[in-house]
């Protein structure tokens, strides 16, 4: 006697290939943004590291001198 649980079912089938393409969709959506958001927080990364180097490096301006004004008297 055959066993029924192994006999092919259509509606199962493609219920499981709807499922199967939704979840891959869905997978790769989420590497896409993935991709991205470590793309964004390297360049920010690269940026601040930069400006900081840039800091360090370049020469301090000097501090300009403040001029007194004059008070007015009523």
């Amino acid at each position: 006697m055959k066993n029924p649980w192994l006999k092919k079912n259509p509606l199962l089938s493609m219920w499981l290939s709807g499922a199967n393409t939704v979840a891959g969709a869905a997978r790769s959506r989420a590497t896409a943004e993935s991709k991205r958001q470590a793309a964004l927080a390297t360049n920010a990364m690269m940026k601040s590291a930069t400006d900081a180097w840039i800091a360090l490096l370049t020469p301090v301006a000097p501090r300009k001198k403040r001029t007194r004004t004059k008070r007015r008297t009523k």
